[in-house]
């Protein structure tokens, strides 16, 4: 027999992938990358507001009131709003050094282990952003700058942020536990 004719390791034991795993997996990639995107672009309004804020200043004296905490508060977002798009393309802290050498059962129960401790970190995300974002929204509360914007908004970002971070993390684990198939 050739190789190519030999059966594969994997055909006695057929895949275990379901079409609601592959299903919530796509849907959830598409939604991460959109994000992703979103608040990628986002950062060129920074640059914008950066930029004018350095024309005003500069050449007319005319600084803003708004610049400097605009572009904080969507820099703040789009890099809480980021972490599930790295999780998505896998652009996350991992010893690759190690993990790389592993087979793939054993990298299995890594990626088992290692999700728990990412539960907490996503759970802490979730529970107390949200109650920070719940309190800061009941209060109306604001930056008590000359400006004085609204902080809610940014505030919510954190819970939303670990929410997206968490469906994606489950995503991830799906494909590699069998449930869906792995992204190329």
């Amino acid at each position: 027999m050739t190789p190519a004719q030999e059966p594969s390791a994997n055909s006695a034991h057929p895949p275990l992938r379901h079409p609601a795993a592959e299903g919530f997996c796509r849907f959830i990639d598409q939604l991460n990358h959109w994000m992703g995107l979103v608040w990628g672009y986002s950062i060129l309004l920074v640059t914008l507001a950066v930029l004018y804020e350095v024309v005003a200043r500069t050449l007319f004296n005319q600084p803003t009131i708004w610049s400097n905490e605009s572009v904080i508060y969507v820099s703040a977002v789009a890099y809480l709003l980021a972490g599930a798009y790295a999780h998505l393309h896998h652009r996350h802290v991992r010893i690759d050094l190690i993990y790389d050498h592993l087979g793939s059962k054993a990298r299995a129960r890594l990626d088992i282990v290692t999700f728990m401790f990412f539960l907490l970190y996503v759970g802490a995300l979730i529970w107390v952003g949200g109650q920070m974002a719940w309190m800061s929204f009941n209060q109306s509360e604001t930056t008590g700058t000359p400006w004085n914007p609204l902080i809610w908004p940014v505030k919510l970002a954190i819970p939303v942020a670990g929410l997206l971070l968490l469906l994606q993390g489950i995503a991830n684990l799906m494909r590699e536990m069998g449930l869906a198939e792995k992204k190329p």
